[in-house]
């Protein structure tokens, strides 16, 4: 049974930056890839950064491309996302994701969540 477990969220000034963390468990990780998603109050759950796994390619949504990383380390199974230039529209929940790399996108694909954890961007 896949396990994902998130943590590094709070509160921080716009322009700060915070990293978030994503322990694995029970993931093939040869076949997976792993990601964000975010989910901001009244919003739809949105695709933030995926990273695949075996190749190390990754996916950003254009509102975070160049101010995210995302990134791995295959002997801890964790997978980050580095968030510098926090803006106040970056204030959601962050849940960690586990899929197939073809749709690790699409929120109603995703085989696996984390709990989330909240970023809160202050302006």
């Amino acid at each position: 049974q896949v396990q994902l477990v998130e943590s590094g969220g709070g509160l921080v000034q716009a322009g700060g930056s915070l990293r978030l963390s994503c322990a694995a468990s029970g993931v093939t990780f040869i076949s997976y890839a792993m990601g964000w998603f975010r989910q901001a109050p009244g919003k739809e759950r949105e695709f933030v950064a995926a990273i695949n796994w075996s190749s190390g390619n990754t996916n950003y949504a254009d509102s975070v491309k160049e101010r995210f990383t995302i990134s791995r380390d295959n002997a801890k199974n964790t997978v980050y996302l580095q968030m510098n230039s926090l803006k106040a529209e970056d204030t959601a929940v962050y849940y960690c994701a586990a899929s197939r790399w073809a749709t690790m996108n699409i929120p109603g694909l995703i085989r696996s969540w984390g709990q989330g954890t909240q970023v809160t961007v202050s302006s």
